[in-house]
């Protein structure tokens, strides 16, 4: 038998679209059974020897089958029964995996969220969000435990303990426990900003700091505290917040046992055990544990020599430096 003609799939016609991707599947599946049940049956002769025995047969074609998990599948191409439905425009598929196909090809969002609006695609990423109101922590680490919303937080935090840092700079060598500090680690090495604003074109060297930027645009903030009325975009703004009403400082330095309430600050501390400088001057070498004392920093070249003398175009770093230098071409003070 030759293979069957591939499927070609007219992005202009969703319909027609889902109904081949059904029936492909569909195929698929059937075939993948039909591969799985040959390879158990070579395992034994004996069972080589009944390999052709299917006592399974559909009643409709005649084609036979070893398993009633095969058969039963099967025999929703014939009887057309569509046990999942989509929620929002009431298509039925015969399998899950249509169904969830057809969510994302039509944009549908069926999930809605009573308290903040936020609607999803899929039930999963919908659950996970409720969290964020319900303040269920349902995943507990066995070393320390700490709580947290979804399994992808624990599994970050257990690299605390294990010591585990598996993101690794193909500049310099160092490692980290999370994707989102190597990202920005990177940023010493480029000295780009990759993440812009597609409203007003303005870029940033942080996806954290683009975000910040973008309530000037959108002016949404559907996380609301509970204690003071104040309202955040994001739920890692907000549940930054909450710890200064509940006084929580989960990050405890190993070294000196001082805690603090946000990882930025526990990171900068850190710092000062181990000696790291990360932020370096491009103009003199000259390297710092924080962000912020680099940019002070900066300053100083910045303003060098930006006094230039009328008289003979020499420049100054300082105003005062200029006042002096002009006795030589005057013999009186110079008011600035």
């Amino acid at each position: 038998m030759s293979d069957p003609e591939p499927c070609r799939i007219k992005p202009e016609d969703t319909e027609q679209q889902i109904d081949l991707i059904e029936e492909n599947v569909a195929s698929k599946e059937e075939e993948h059974h039909v591969k799985v049940e040959e390879k158990i049956n070579l395992q034994t002769c004996s069972v080589l020897k009944t390999r052709d025995k299917k006592p399974l047969t559909c009643a409709q074609c005649g084609k036979s089958f070893s398993q009633s998990s095969i058969l039963t599948p099967h025999m929703k191409i014939h009887t057309e029964e569509k046990p999942f439905t989509c929620t929002e425009c009431g298509k039925s598929f015969r399998q899950i995996s249509t169904l969830n196909t057809h969510t994302i090809l039509t944009g549908e969002k069926p999930f809605r969220c009573t308290l903040c609006g936020k609607s999803f695609t899929f039930s999963s990423n919908y659950t996970k969000h409720l969290r964020i109101h319900t303040g269920e922590k349902p995943f507990t680490c066995s070393q320390c435990g700490k709580r947290f919303s979804v399994s992808s937080s624990l599994k970050q935090h257990m690299r605390i303990h294990t010591g585990e840092k598996p993101f690794t700079c193909t500049q310099c060598g160092k490692s980290f426990r999370q994707r989102s500090t190597l990202c920005r680690h990177m940023e010493i090495h480029t000295g780009g900003k990759p993440f812009t604003c597609t409203q007003c074109g303005q870029s940033f060297r942080q996806m954290a700091t683009l975000k910040g930027h973008m309530e000037i645009h959108t002016g949404e903030k559907p996380f609301r505290c509970t204690q003071c009325g104040k309202s955040f975009t994001f739920s890692s703004n907000y549940n930054k917040h909450m710890r200064i009403h509940t006084a929580e400082k989960p990050f405890t330095c190993s070294q000196c046992g001082k805690s603090f309430s946000i990882s930025s600050s526990f990171n900068q501390h850190m710092r000062i055990h181990t000696g790291e400088k990360p932020f370096t001057c491009t103009q003199c070498g000259r390297s710092f544990r924080q962000i912020s004392t680099l940019n002070r920093h900066m300053k100083i070249h910045a303003r060098k020599r930006l006094f230039r003398c009328t008289q003979c175009r020499k420049k100054f770093s300082k105003p005062s430096h200029l006042k002096l230098h002009m006795k030589v071409h005057t013999g009186v003070d110079m008011e600035l």
